[in-house]
């Protein structure tokens, strides 16, 4: 018996309500202590905060034993451990990371002066500015610097350990301007984004299902001190069945504000954790850092993101790219299979089984898999352009 059905047995708790939290509860569930007996693998432990050197597991990614054993640690820490794990050096390629950070401060830049701004969901407006469905307009504007961007083995692999091999990413950029106010402590979505009132209708299984579905992570595009405001985590708080309420309670806030960790990113570092962990986007107290960082959310297959992506449209406009970067050997296979997850939608459902009767199996190909032919086959643009054309024409009910 776990810690969840020690303190939440399902049989007496299926309905939670406010008045399911308790703070001494809390503190049984957070105040814990990683080590690295427990996660060997990691390169070191800060503040609970268990961190990976992205260049040592570039070395492992095509040994399926040993990239099986760090992801299995992986894994455990987002779901049991302190929930979040940090890589250093995910990207080395700074001029990369520099020449993606143009393009999303032009697309700022554009849209500001279009609309005059994107709100957000757990920050004043006017404190930073935002990207929505960046993944997206990355891909359209520079599909070359959207194929680089997307082939790193970590975001592949960190996805994998927790969602399975058919996630779905979007990402969200966020730019804090100096003198940009800390958010309020939240989890986040599906059920983070949900009010009490809501939160009250779902039995205590969907409480803990809702992060199962997501995986958060962030991209550090400069160099983040801990007075530009990396985001604040509480280790472990992941744990608490009742989180989602506890969330919008003063002295659970409290509690987190006396409790928080933070840690400095460099440029090119990334940062991940399960999107029960209560957290907060830290103030940006310096006067000359513009905190840029490309914000993931990665979510599994069989739920549904938080945006509307177009990964159709995507991949018949990333395709000549791939093509081109496959047959000049810029990108190593393992490389492309990273940039088809990336990219196209590896879910074959829902579809319309008047259409896509499962004849010849249980599921009728994905856009994934016709992606992944059409690269086999070196199939003209046109010939793939028609097949997802055709894929997407048949997901409609007659």
């Amino acid at each position: 018996m776990n810690v969840f059905d020690k303190l939440y047995p399902v049989r007496r708790n299926v309905w939670m309500t406010n008045d399911s939290c308790s703070l001494d509860e809390f503190k049984t569930v957070v105040e814990l202590v990683a080590t690295r007996e427990q996660y060997p693998l990691a390169s070191e432990i800060q503040r609970n905060v268990p961190i990976y050197d992205a260049e040592r597991l570039r070395h492992v990614a095509d040994d399926a034993k040993a990239l099986n054993d760090y992801m299995a640690e992986w894994h455990e820490i987002l779901l049991d451990g302190p929930g979040l794990v940090v890589f250093r050096r995910t990207f080395t390629d700074m001029d990369l990371i520099d020449r993606v950070s143009d393009v999303l401060l032009k697309i700022i830049a554009e849209e500001s002066r279009i609309s005059g701004g994107k709100g957000d969901h757990f920050a004043k407006a006017g404190a930073n500015a935002r990207v929505w469905n960046s993944h997206e307009k990355l891909c359209m504007l520079a599909p070359d610097l959207y194929a680089r961007y997307n082939a790193n083995d970590i975001l592949s692999m960190i996805s994998r350990s927790w969602l399975g091999p058919l996630y779905q990413i979007t990402a969200q950029v966020n730019l804090v301007y100096p003198g940009g106010k800390a958010q309020t402590p939240h989890r986040d979505y599906h059920m983070g984004f949900q009010q009490e009132s809501q939160l009250r209708q779902y039995p205590v299984n969907v409480h803990r299902l809702s992060a199962a579905l997501t995986l958060q992570g962030a991209i550090a595009h400069c160099d983040m001190p801990l007075e530009s405001g990396p985001t604040k985590l509480l280790p472990y708080s992941q744990r608490y069945v009742p989180g989602y309420f506890a969330t919008h309670r003063p002295e659970f806030r409290e509690y987190f504000e006396q409790h928080y960790v933070q840690l400095p990113l460099n440029k090119g570092d990334t940062l991940f954790f399960n999107p029960a962990l209560f957290h907060a986007a830290g103030s940006n107290t310096t006067k000359d850092i513009n905190r840029l960082g490309n914000l993931l959310q990665i979510g599994s297959g069989y739920g549904r993101s938080i945006e509307i992506v177009d990964r159709a449209r995507m991949t018949k406009h990333a395709y000549p790219t791939m093509v081109a970067m496959q047959a000049g050997g810029a990108l190593s296979p393992r490389e492309i299979e990273n940039l088809i997850a990336a990219t196209a939608e590896g879910y074959p459902f829902p579809c319309n089984l008047d259409v896509d009767s499962p004849l010849s199996g249980m599921a009728p190909p994905s856009q994934q898999d016709i992606l992944r032919q059409a690269l086999k086959e070196g199939w003209e643009s046109s010939r793939l352009n028609a097949a997802i054309d055709e894929h997407v024409a048949r997901r409609v009910s007659h």
